[in-house]
């Protein structure tokens, strides 16, 4: 356990560097215990951290992604039927692209295939919701029960939203062009290690490239959030105090257009302030889901009313899934 422990602190959480970092900026005169000097040690640690763990994650995932490509991921999703298929589709989606537009089309291309409606949505609702990455990130910052539980909950929505889009047969409600476009269906290439390798190293700096400027975003406005505003504020609005800080989570967050990278340090920040667990959590959840920029790509797929749909059964389990992570914040973390 505490060996468990030391990995989680030095490595993932990587106490070490702000250590560090608060020596260095103490050394060259600024005061880390001050608005200032904390804004800029919380700004540079978090800007480091998150960009090794992710850069690391990007490479690690997409070696593995190299593994399934959209026609191998057809295949195996053209075997399962009904529950178990909505499950491998949601599992499926943990080792995809990192934000709600990139997995979008993908969705495209699965329905194009030909898979049931249902087992795409769950696809589309995982992928940028709960991916490797997220799960080690949330390691780090919230430790490993709450990691654990985002992941599980965040499944359990992916499969259930899926499901209950299949019982209701919407295919009606997708535009046209999606099921007319055809499908080419090829074998997907054998790759040597070292192509993996080469597309693995590929996309993390793609990857990162797009990224970089939420997680700068993300990161200072967590600074602001850590050392500027008064816990009081934070109590008030996001707080115990607050039976509809959940819901309120949820309308901040779904116009803005980040990836979970960008949203964990805000989280973080809000957390460390005196926000519930659950809402911070339903802010990410809200911010990756749902973002407006997203949901405007996928009408251009699907019809109003099925478009409608899908927002109130994400909206509806995220507010619920927020609510139980109140619930329970005392069991997953120490405040």
């Amino acid at each position: 356990m505490e060996l468990w422990s030391l990995f989680q602190e030095q490595i993932l959480g990587m106490r070490w560097l702000n250590e560090w970092l608060g020596r260095g900026l103490s050394a060259l005169g600024l005061d880390i215990h001050g608005r200032l000097g904390g804004s800029v040690q919380f700004f540079l640690y978090d800007s480091l951290k998150i960009t090794v763990l992710l850069c690391v994650l990007i490479f690690s995932i997409s070696y593995i992604q190299s593994y399934f490509p959209p026609e191998r991921s057809k295949h195996i999703l053209g075997r399962l039927h009904g529950v178990g298929a909505n499950l491998v589709s949601a599992l499926l989606g943990t080792v995809t692209p990192f934000c709600s537009c990139s997995s979008i089309p993908l969705f495209i291309g699965f329905t194009t295939a030909g898979l049931p409606l249902g087992v795409t949505f769950s696809f589309l609702i995982s992928s940028p919701m709960v991916d490797l990455g997220s799960l080690v990130l949330l390691m780090s910052i919230f430790g490993t029960k709450v990691a654990i539980f985002y992941v599980v909950v965040g499944l359990a929505l992916a499969v259930a939203g899926g499901t209950l889009l299949e019982r209701l047969h919407m295919e009606k409600h997708v535009e046209q062009f999606v099921f007319s476009a055809g499908s080419i269906d090829i074998e997907s290439p054998e790759l040597t290690r070292r192509e993996r390798v080469r597309y693995a190293r590929e996309q993390a700096v793609s990857t990162f490239k797009k990224v970089a400027p939420y997680i700068l975003v993300g990161v200072g406005l967590g600074a602001v959030i850590h050392n500027w505003i008064p816990e009081s504020w934070i109590e008030t609005v996001l707080g115990g105090s607050n039976p509809f800080g959940v819901v309120l989570a949820v309308l901040v967050g779904v116009p803005m257009y980040a990836d979970i990278f960008g949203t964990i340090p805000v989280a973080e920040a809000l957390l460390a302030k005196g926000a519930q667990l659950g809402t911070v959590l339903t802010f990410m959840m809200a911010v990756t889901t749902l973002s407006l920029p997203s949901m405007i790509m996928l009408r251009k797929a699907v019809k109003p009313r099925l478009l409608g749909l899908f927002i109130a059964i994400c909206t509806s389990g995220i507010i619920l899934i927020g609510y139980l992570f109140n619930v329970f914040q005392f069991y997953l973390i120490s405040i």
